[in-house]
């Protein structure tokens, strides 16, 4: 009985070790860095959308909508591609048929929402008017991070071409080593370009494309160096090098612009939630005498109404602390 017990023990035991094995076999066949990395360039040579390395696709064209006649459809709308190419800048991995699905739930929200509440004429506008701004606010705040982070790694990016360069290495090695070094987002637009130029793509084409998903100017006189260095020859890596500078020089003074208008931030948002708290305030400590704000339809209106205007002097006092630089 004890012999047969072990026996059992012993393989009951091989079966789990050859289970959990199995599983982190068919685990890393699937899942795994491997298979993700061969199933990216699956896509990339299939066409389809390589979500791994920010949304990129090789080819000229761009899928708007999974559905084949939707994609057709939406092909037929005059300027969808400025709509497209701003959610490739974005770094999001939405289709135009995604964002135009949004698009119309803000509007549906936004026409539901203010009858819902029985709010007055001009709230029910405001209300609205921002449901409806609500997804392209969204995408152009995506769109502005993304293009901040890149300008922050700018100078890193140029600084490892120039050393790639000085090192003895062809721009398209370099290319390949800094997507590799350098975190993303720039260093995935770099692993994209390297990848266009590998599949066949043309160096200028490339580094064009490369400009175009990335609307920074500093990128762009970037790639411009590189461009007019192929043609006319030269030292590119003085060049970078310069690019590298420039770009410091200017961080350096948006950073100081920031510092001289953060009072005037603070003054905005202090002046926004004023108002606020003074009502958090009154309603905690006097109950009564801010009642008839919300039970009265006459204080219901200046609510609505001192609302709005909260909301209008935030949008202009943020305009005019920003310094563009």
């Amino acid at each position: 009985m004890d012999f047969a017990w072990t026996g059992f023990s012993v393989l009951l035991f091989a079966a789990v070790i050859c289970l959990c094995e199995g599983l982190w076999l068919w685990w890393s066949s699937s899942h795994g860095s491997s298979a993700q990395r061969i199933a990216r360039r699956l896509r990339l040579m299939s066409g389809r959308t390589d979500s791994a390395g920010g949304g990129i696709s090789i080819l000229k064209e761009r899928r708007y909508a999974k559905a084949p006649a939707l994609d057709a459809m939406l092909r037929r709308v005059p300027h969808i591609g400025a709509l497209d190419r701003l959610l490739l800048q974005s770094g999001m991995r939405w289709q135009v048929a995604r964002l135009l699905q949004v698009q119309a739930g803000a509007v549906l929200a936004g026409l539901l929402v203010p009858a819902a509440l029985h709010m007055p004429p001009l709230p029910s506008a405001i209300i609205g008017a921002l449901f409806l701004a609500a997804p392209a606010l969204l995408l152009l705040r995506a769109r502005a991070a993304r293009v901040r982070r890149i300008e922050s790694q700018l100078p890193e990016m140029a600084d490892f071409l120039a050393r790639g360069l000085r090192a003895g290495h062809s721009f398209a090695n370099v290319m390949q080593m800094a997507g590799d070094e350098v975190a993303d987002p720039l260093g995935g637009e770099f692993r994209a370009t390297y990848e266009e130029v590998n599949f066949g793509v043309t160096m200028q084409d490339a580094l064009h494309n490369l400009a175009a998903r990335v609307p920074l100017t500093d990128l762009r006189y970037l790639v411009i160096a590189v461009l007019i260095q192929r043609e006319s020859g030269g030292n590119l890596a003085e060049l970078l090098d310069n690019v590298s500078r420039m770009t410091r020089a200017r961080l350096q003074l948006l950073a100081q612009v920031r510092v001289m208008s953060a009072e005037g931030r603070m003054s905005a948002w202090v002046l926004t939630l004023m108002p606020l708290g003074l009502m958090a305030a009154m309603q905690a400590t006097n109950p009564k005498y801010s009642a008839v704000l919300w039970q009265d339809p006459n204080g219901q209106r200046m609510l609505w109404y001192g609302a709005c205007a909260i909301v209008v002097g935030m949008l202009w006092m943020r305009q005019v602390v920003r310094v563009r630089v």
